[in-house]
């Protein structure tokens, strides 16, 4: 019992000791937290005093900040104020000045306008004095020409119209010049470059072929037996032989080249082989044949490749082997041809435009005269439905028509090419012509000048290729000279077929002739 009232007593103290504990601990903290109060209200009261004493003083400082700012705008509107007035009155000083100028030069346009009205007025009475005056003038002219107002303006109208005839045919005489010889000038250059650049040989042909014999008793074998081989031969052939004096030598006659070469050929491989009879002739003449069509092929195709023109067709390529054997006034057609595409595709490339279509045209332009003797009709439309039939480039065709203006160029190719060809068969040596033939056209040139009013004589010189005209100087004066050559030269190109160019140059001379007694 007293153990557990001693245990009692214990917790009782504890409970005691700790309630005293915790009465002390509440007011310990109460003390303290009071005095942190206390201390945090005179922190407070401590900074409250130094914020107003810095808000004092920044007042202050503002306050005399914003007073040294109104001073200085004050100052600064002050000037501005300053400035605006000396302006404004510099802008019064000038405004009166223009009022002054302005009214000045009122008073002198009223003045002047006084003095036009005058003026005015006496121009009036002065023009209606002039009005009289021509209307008595026109009357007085009237009466001593015997003409009237219409007929005397007729007449003057008529000859303004012929003065202006006279100087519009200088000015177009002047401009012709100029324009000539700037195109002149570099068309020589380009032609000569390209001549330069692709001459080809002179190659002139003939209508017989030489065979030589290794002896004269060749010949009497050739003849055979009552001339049955000759007449064989020439029955194979169609060419003509002439067995005449001429030493170890016999002449193919034919105007077809391909049927003398063939002959030619033939002949040789006779005279060769020694056996000379029909039959052999026969195989021979076959052999012939054969190695032509090879030949022309073979032809054809160096064409084509030394003027560098690819991927012809076939049939194509024969025909222009063809015109190895084909002539035209004396001169060789593929030759002509060849150079025709050199000197195109040369002046093409002068000019910027496209040389392989310039070369392919100026190769093909005359393909028609490789069968022109077996279909009738033009070269130039048989060429053209050559070059339709194996699909060439239209172009191409339009290059063919026109080389000869049988239709009018439209690309500047079918210009370089009728060029081309124009220089290829108008240069020296290049063609020959018969002597009917030459004398026909130096004839119809002279009937044509002369056809013209005023031309007294007409000389054709430099083998057709200048004719000159002397007129009558009572007749034609200076201005319709010059008209005269171009209309002589239109009418030339109208009426005739020639190679090149034709100079047309018209004469006028007059003399005074006086004596002295």
């Amino acid at each position: 019992m007293k153990g557990i009232k001693l245990a009692v007593i214990y917790v009782i103290l504890a409970v005691i000791t700790l309630l005293v504990g915790i009465l002390v601990g509440y007011l310990l903290r109460k003390y303290l937290a009071e005095a942190r109060i206390t201390s945090a209200e005179e922190a407070a009261k401590r900074i409250l005093e130094e914020a107003k004493k810095e808000a004092d003083a920044k007042k202050r400082e503002t306050i005399l900040e914003a007073k040294e700012e109104i001073h200085l705008m004050r100052t600064e509107a002050e000037r501005e104020n300053r400035d605006r007035r000396n302006e404004i009155q510099r802008l019064e000083r000038r405004f009166l000045q223009k009022e002054e100028s302005l009214d000045r030069k009122l008073d002198n346009m009223e003045k002047k306008e006084e003095h036009l009205l005058k003026r005015e007025q006496d121009l009036a009475q002065r023009r209606t004095q002039l009005d009289d005056l021509l209307k008595k003038r026109t009357e007085e002219l009237e009466r001593i020409s015997g003409l009237t107002t219409e007929e005397a303006r007729t007449l003057i109208l008529n000859n303004v119209r012929e003065e202006v005839k006279r100087e519009a045919a200088l000015i177009i005489k002047e401009e012709e010049s100029r324009a000539r010889e700037e195109a002149d000038k570099k068309a020589r250059e380009i032609v000569a470059l390209a001549i330069q650049r692709g001459a080809a040989d002179i190659v002139a042909e003939t209508t017989v072929s030489v065979v030589h014999l290794p002896n004269d008793e060749m010949k009497g074998r050739i003849i055979g037996r009552e001339g049955r081989n000759i007449r064989t031969l020439e029955t194979l052939t169609g060419v003509d032989l002439i067995i005449d004096d001429t030493p170890e030598a016999v002449i193919l006659s034919g105007f077809d080249p391909i049927r003398r070469e063939i002959a030619r050929i033939a002949l040789e491989k006779l005279i060769v082989d020694g056996r000379i009879h029909p039959a052999r002739i026969e195989e021979m003449v076959e052999k012939a044949q054969k190695e032509m069509e090879q030949q022309v092929r073979e032809e054809g195709e160096q064409a084509a490749f030394e003027v560098g023109v690819p991927n012809l067709h076939p049939e194509l390529i024969k025909l222009l082997g063809r015109l190895k054997f084909r002539t035209s006034y004396g001169q060789n057609v593929l030759k002509h041809s060849l150079e025709v595409a050199y000197l195109a595709g040369t002046m093409a490339a002068e000019l910027g435009v496209d040389v392989q279509l310039a070369k392919r045209a100026g190769l093909l332009h005359d393909i028609g005269k490789s069968i022109d003797h077996e279909i009738e009709g033009p070269h130039v439309t048989i060429g053209a439905d050559l070059a339709r039939r194996y699909r060439e480039n239209p172009e191409v065709i339009h290059c063919i028509i026109a080389h000869h203006g049988d239709q009018e160029p439209e690309t500047i190719e079918a210009v370089l090419v009728q060029a081309a060809d124009a220089v290829s068969a108008a240069r020296p040596g290049a063609r020959r012509e018969t002597l009917e033939t030459y004398l026909k056209r130096l004839e119809k040139l002279e009937e044509i000048a002369e056809s013209f009013d005023g031309v007294e004589k007409t000389y054709a010189i430099q083998a057709g290729r200048e004719i000159r005209i002397i007129v009558k100087p009572d007749v034609i004066d200076d201005m319709q000279a010059a008209h005269l050559s171009r209309e002589i030269g239109k009418k030339i190109e109208e009426s005739l077929d020639y190679p090149g160019q034709i100079k047309v140059i018209v004469i006028r001379e007059t003399r005074h002739v006086e004596y002295a007694k």
